[in-house]
């Protein structure tokens, strides 16, 4: 509130004083000072200056309230001293246009003002547990940055491996043929331009096996640019351009939600990026606190949207939380860990499945919460995540999503693990890189799009209020960045393996061995995250179903009695190395664990029952 009082000498910039000998102020000042920067300046009323320059001021006015002194002379009080202070940050200015424009408002605030100084104690004690101390984000994002760095070198090495088996001339989904078929199509349905659109990928480029593989290299390169830190938004562009090339082109192969999220995380981070090009932390620029919120919303939708979908199902193995029975052993690919878990009793599964639902419905709200509050929250998202990858290969996507848990904390919370170099870093100024013509735009799609999203869970469709934004997020969807998530809606209670034989006389079969699947019942689980064998993967999707929806399966078989080198680079074990067989066929298996008297007894981790005849033989002629 006004003071009425006009000092003579005013100071050259506002200047905010507090008592200093109060340790709640202390902390909002601290607070304050992050989000003015040299805008304002702030001196305790301890300070001798003050009582020399300003003597039309009472000593105890400075008791009573943070008192705030324009270089005109006027003073100000309370809760219209905060507001006006921090309106010196253009980002910072509706607090006290709303406080000018109400005075209801304005009495509110001025009454909570008061409220809260004659209690300080109390408050500051609160202040202390919740949020602790306030600090920048400089270290967080370099933190991130490099994870995320981290992730996109396993994830295109582990492409490079693969891409020519998978999607190559000579792979089991070949991306030349895709790519021609389609332009045919789009020519003649007189699509033009929009094709590039629908499918957008650099393979319109050159669909050769050569480029693919440059694509990846180019990936790999990129990658390691960025967890140096050089240029590390022009390295972030091209990273999510070309990885987003590769999985328009990978279809069955390449939809995974871990590739997905990959997407939208990598492009909300070309904004969270410094524009520096060569490393240097001591220059860069503070993070958009904008794009930090987009980022941490980004782990709220995957984390939320988990839970959602297992109860929106209506699978009464969530429901009765008996889903983690099952869980362990019907996985795509459990690590031996998961076999000792599925030992464990059902109370335990119950009690496990329970402390999930909460954590996947629960934590991703204090998200939201102040700062220490946020860190519980932050700790107990990761805890399950490092579970995950513990029992099960969910390849980059538990370490990905703990990449987004780093932007729970801040600077200070990352001091005593980091070294001395990376903690001195020297002042920076206040203003990030980004203007809000830009943020702005992309929080607005952002937010539309994950709350479309999300409700769309509970059976909301995009009709009504919700259809432009449905129609933008349909324009959208083919550069899959604003997706939504939720694996297992339905517990898988069975699983059934396909393996996959071959013959020469139609009598006598070998098997053919893959590297990470379950196959023979005596190989133990292993770790292969965050490498995605995506074949692997592919054929646990292909069991839940037949053949006849699984078209690339076909393809797969053709391959093999073809003696495709880059396919069978994808295998464990090629039964036939001189010639391939003149026959394949594919039979269906029941797998279960083994438990821990049959490991002893037989030394074997699964044990399984013949179903029945999943693909009959066939050979190239038929």
């Amino acid at each position: 509130m006004k003071s009425g009082i006009h000092v003579a000498n005013p100071p050259s910039k506002p200047l905010m004083v507090y008592d200093g000998d109060c340790n709640f102020c202390g902390r909002w000042i601290a607070r304050w000072r992050q989000l003015t920067g040299d805008a304002v300046d702030y001196l305790p009323s301890q300070d001798p200056q003050i009582g020399s320059q300003f003597p039309e001021v009472p000593r105890e006015h400075f008791q009573t309230s943070v008192q705030l002194i324009e270089p005109d002379g006027t003073v100000c009080s309370g809760a219209e001293a905060v507001f006006r202070a921090l309106a010196k940050n253009p980002k910072i200015k509706w607090p006290q246009k709303l406080y000018e424009s109400s005075k209801p408002l304005a009495t509110v605030t001025e009454s909570a003002y008061q409220f809260v100084a004659a209690h300080r104690t109390g408050f500051s004690l609160l202040t202390k547990l919740v949020w602790g101390r306030y600090d920048e984000y400089f270290l967080t994002r370099w933190m991130f940055l490099r994870a995320l760095g981290l992730i996109y070198l396993v994830a295109f090495v582990s492409l490079w491996a693969q891409v020519g088996g998978l999607i190559g001339h000579n792979g089991i989904l070949p991306e030349d043929q895709y790519l021609d078929a389609a332009r045919q199509w789009f020519d003649s349905q007189s699509v033009g331009i929009d094709g590039f659109h629908r499918l957008p990928t650099l393979c319109w480029l050159n669909s050769s096996d050569g480029f693919l593989q440059v694509q990846c290299g180019a990936g790999v390169f990129l990658a390691c640019l960025l967890i140096v830190g050089i240029a590390p938004v022009p390295a972030l562009a091209l990273l999510w351009l070309l990885y987003l090339s590769l999985t328009t082109v990978g279809r069955d192969f390449f939809g995974f939600q871990w590739d997905n999220l990959l997407l939208e995380a990598g492009f909300l981070s070309i904004f969270f990026a410094p524009w520096q090009w060569w490393p240097k932390f001591s220059r860069e620029k503070p993070p958009s606190k904008l794009l930090l919120w987009l980022l941490r919303i980004l782990l709220f939708k995957l984390m939320f949207s988990s839970g959602c979908v297992k109860l929106a199902s209506g699978d009464p193995n969530w429901r009765n939380l008996t889903a983690l029975t099952f869980h362990y052993q019907t996985q795509p690919l459990p690590t031996w860990l998961g076999w000792y878990a599925s030992q464990l009793p059902p109370w335990f599964q119950k009690s496990s499945c329970a402390a999930m639902f909460a954590i996947e419905l629960g934590a991703p709200f204090l998200i939201f919460c102040p700062r220490r509050i946020r860190f519980v929250g932050g700790l107990a998202m990761a805890f399950l995540q490092i579970l995950i990858l513990l029992t099960g290969n969910y390849t980059f996507f538990n370490w990905l999503t703990l990449a987004l848990c780093l932007l729970l904390l801040d600077d200070f919370a990352l001091r005593s693990f980091l070294p001395g170099r990376l903690t001195s870093y020297a002042k920076r100024t206040t203003r990030s890189i980004w203007p809000l013509a830009i943020a702005v735009p992309l929080a607005t799609v952002f937010i539309s799009a994950s709350f479309l999203e999300i409700v769309a869970i509970f059976g909301a469709s995009g009709d009504g209020a919700l259809k432009p934004i449905a129609k933008l997020a349909g324009w959208l969807e083919p550069f899959r960045t604003f997706n939504n998530y939720g694996l297992f809606a339905v517990m898988t209670t069975e699983r059934h393996e396909i393996i996959v034989q071959g013959s020469n006389d139609g009598v006598h079969w070998s098997d053919y061995e893959f590297k990470y699947k379950p196959g023979d019942v005596n190989e133990r689980p292993v770790f292969v995250a965050p490498f995605q064998p995506r074949l692997d993967w592919q054929m646990w999707f292909a069991a839940l179903g037949d053949y006849q929806n699984n078209p690339w399966f076909e393809n797969f078989c053709v391959r093999l009695l073809q003696g495709s080198p880059p396919v069978l680079a994808l295998l464990k074990h090629n039964p036939f190395p001189v010639k391939p067989p003149r026959y394949i066929r594919a039979e269906f298996y029941n797998y279960e664990f083994t438990n821990f008297s049959e490991c002893r007894a037989t030394g074997a981790w699964w044990k399984r029952q013949f179903i029945g005849e999943y693909l009959p033989p066939v050979s190239l002629s038929n």
